[in-house]
């Protein structure tokens, strides 16, 4: 289902906050062992608050996209879910974000 996609300022942070966000993913996976297995905890706690933040304001422009748009819950609910697994916030920046 092709959706028509207006350009905003507000579609344009959400692109990269949803880049950001899945970066912010992966180093939490990356700082993780550091904490557990090295006893390093200081680069998980910098990591993990800088993915916090990005996360609530992902779930926040999201909205504030999918109303904009006038999109649908259903769009919302996909980009929530994308925000919960790795890598998945990479796909929706493609496939939902970009103008076709």
């Amino acid at each position: 289902m092709e959706t028509t996609i207006k350009e905003t300022k507000t579609l344009k942070s959400f692109r990269w906050i949803a880049i950001l966000e899945g970066i912010s993913y992966i180093a939490f996976f990356i700082t993780m062992p550091l904490k557990y297995f090295m006893e390093t905890p200081m680069p998980n706690k910098i990591v993990g608050m800088a993915h916090g933040i990005l996360f609530i304001v992902y779930v926040i422009l999201a909205l504030v996209v999918v109303i904009q748009q006038k999109w649908g819950v259903k769009r919302f609910i996909i980009f929530f879910a994308a925000s919960l697994v790795p890598f998945a916030t990479f796909y929706i920046e493609k496939k939902y974000l970009r103008a076709h």
